[in-house]
């Protein structure tokens, strides 16, 4: 091989690793989470969390993907060891995907049909659509999925280059040479461990094996260690996704090494034992890219097939290398922050499912927080300001912590939905913390008048009920449109939002009536005042909400005019509005 074989190498090395990462990485875009969400829900037995660590790294190409994504499961307390040791075998399985699509590689035949389903057949083909799609798509989705047809496009022209640069080896004694010391089981290992290790990723390191096999040097027993070697290699990644992470994950990433080491023992002892009593006759003849495949499946299956019986002895293993500490029996008090893993940012999909999961939790938090503040005012206690403002303080460090998550995801690459939702929660999550803000507010003029002994005339309290439902209803919509994602729950909100802000208006006009008449004081008013601006200002936050949810179908609105543009374009917006303030009229009372 003269320098030019050695450059064509390297470059159709570095094409195939790039075009496994672009691949993947349009894949983890188009699932959007939603894989992630089925392994985080659907572990319910061993034999379903197997069919669906298969399932997702089949459609993620990614074991280490998705093995990480485990540890952070159980890092942030979403899933039991005993649930993601399933996952984890699934994922061996499921990356044997891969080595049969790369297999394509090695078809030779003068059939139409058999040629067209080689890769540098069909590959310039997807390419093409690839391109097409992704300069002309009008939505991320047409993007990534032009961005996976180009990887897979560029994963496959590599392996070509590589397979066209070292098929003159074959002819090299030098080489064929280096390759027979291989045939040590315990050399093959380690050089398939060390590989995979380096490049963190089982699938590419088989591919390259694969790419290698064309030279004609490897025989079935030369691969077998090697392949064995890669799937212990892979562990690495996660080894080193749990550096830094509880007592949990770690255990995680142990059984997942536990897993891929006692397989590869067995696998080698029933092969190789009996290799020497049957004598299989294969053992000694040249394999190919299927070949390497084959046996990339039927070890990852017999692994799985013998040690799912086996989960609890595994989990066992795990406990006795990392044993449970005194800290894990005390419950955590940020348990509920934990699903804010760091792992989970490289799949922003996952990550922003788990940032809405939390602020769904915040939303009802504050509206909770709110109600509880204005039941106050009917009949103050010491414990239920404390519990007010108990939830306040857990609400802002949810905030300060979502906030400081959400800004680090949006530093990634994000599609543009994405990228919308991560702006829409940025924006929401602060009025929700300020909603809490005014529920203080209320508590601490709820605590003056009980200090104070102050109380409101009857025709007062009246109309602050009447408000406060009006406010307690306008949470409702707003809060639960949020929650649910329901666009058509939050166009309701702006009509009772107008209403409110009438209301305040009028509570305030008839307590200065009042006033002036004497049947109340200034000392009274100043506190009527200021309830009536918090209760206010919390259904501008409401309304800010809305606006948000509906901005992300609709990127002309402009918020700031967002009432003018509803009561021109929207026939029902005046007759919502009537009807409410017949329901909220204070006028009446």
């Amino acid at each position: 091989m003269d320098i030019f074989g050695v450059l064509t190498l390297v470059g159709g090395l570095a094409m195939f690793l790039y075009g496994m990462s672009v691949m993947g990485g349009g894949l983890e875009k188009v699932s959007g989470g939603r894989l992630e969400l089925f392994l985080e829900r659907l572990t319910s037995n061993p034999i379903k969390a197997v069919l669906l660590g298969a399932g997702v790294t089949a459609v993620i190409q990614s074991s280490s993907a998705t093995t990480v994504m485990v540890v952070g499961f159980v890092n942030s307390g979403i899933m039991k060891l005993s649930q993601a040791i399933g996952i984890i075998m699934g994922a061996n399985v499921g990356t044997t995907i891969t080595s049969w699509i790369l297999s394509l590689t090695g078809i030779e035949s003068e059939g139409i049909l058999l040629r067209l389903l080689k890769p540098s057949s069909f590959s310039p083909v997807l390419a093409l659509i690839g391109i097409i799609l992704f300069m002309s798509g009008n939505n991320s989705k047409k993007r990534d999925v032009g961005e996976i047809l180009m990887g897979f496009a560029v994963l496959m022209f590599g392996m070509e280059k590589m397979s066209e640069a070292v098929e003159p080896l074959a002819k090299v004694p030098e080489f064929t040479n280096i390759l027979v010391m291989f045939k040590n089981p315990f050399l093959g290992v380690i050089v398939g461990a060390v590989l995979t290790a380096v490049i963190q990723s089982s699938s590419a390191s088989v591919g390259i094996l694969q790419a290698l096999s064309v030279t004609g040097a490897f025989t079935y027993s030369s691969v077998i260690p090697i392949i064995m070697g890669q799937n212990i290699g892979t562990c690495v990644t996660a080894m080193m996704s749990a550096v830094g992470a509880n007592k949990s994950a770690k255990r995680t990433a142990f059984v997942h090494l536990y897993f891929n080491l006692i397989g590869a023992f067995v696998f080698m002892i029933c092969y190789f034992g009996l290799d020497t009593v049957v004598d299989f006759g294969f053992s000694d003849q040249k394999v190919g890219v299927a070949g390497i495949a084959f046996i990339h499946s039927v070890f990852n299956l017999f692994t799985t097939i013998i040690l799912l019986p086996f989960i609890h002895g595994l989990e066992k293993l795990a406990y006795l290398t990392i044993p449970v500490s005194e800290d894990e029996k005390a419950p955590a008090e940020d348990e509920e922050l934990q699903i804010l893993d760091n792992r989970f940012l490289q799949t922003p999909g996952f990550a922003i499912e788990q940032c809405r999961s939390l602020a769904n939790k915040m939303a009802r938090l504050s509206g909770e927080c709110f109600v509880k503040a204005m039941k106050s005012l009917d009949g103050y206690s010491k414990e239920s300001a404390d519990e007010v403002i108990a939830l306040e303080n857990r609400i802002d460090v949810f905030q300060d912590k979502l906030s400081v998550y959400l800004t680090k995801l949006s530093s990634y690459n994000l599609t543009y939905n994405d990228s919308q939702n991560v702006s829409t929660l940025l924006h929401c999550i602060t009025d929700i913390e300020r909603i809490s803000d005014h529920a203080v507010n209320v508590v601490e003029a709820a605590q003056e008048m009980h200090k104070r002994k102050l109380s409101f005339s009857k025709k007062a309290v009246e109309e602050m009920h009447i408000y406060g439902s009006a406010v307690e209803e306008i949470l409702n919509r707003a809060l639960g449109a949020f929650i649910s994602g329901d666009e058509q729950k939050a166009l309701t909100v702006e009509p009772l939002e107008e209403v409110i802000d009438d209301l305040n208006k009028n509570v305030k006009k008839r307590h200065i009536k009042r006033l002036r008449k004497g049947k109340c004081t200034i000392e009274l008013g100043l506190i009527l005042s200021d309830l009536a601006t918090n209760y206010e200002r919390v259904a501008d936050h409401c309304s800010n909400i809305a606006v948000c949810l509906i901005q992300e179908q609709d990127t002309e609105l402009e918020a700031h005019n967002y009432a003018a543009q509803r009561k021109e374009q929207d026939f029902y917006f005046d007759r919502e509005v009537a009807l409410l303030e017949e329901k909220y009229s204070v006028g009446k009372k």
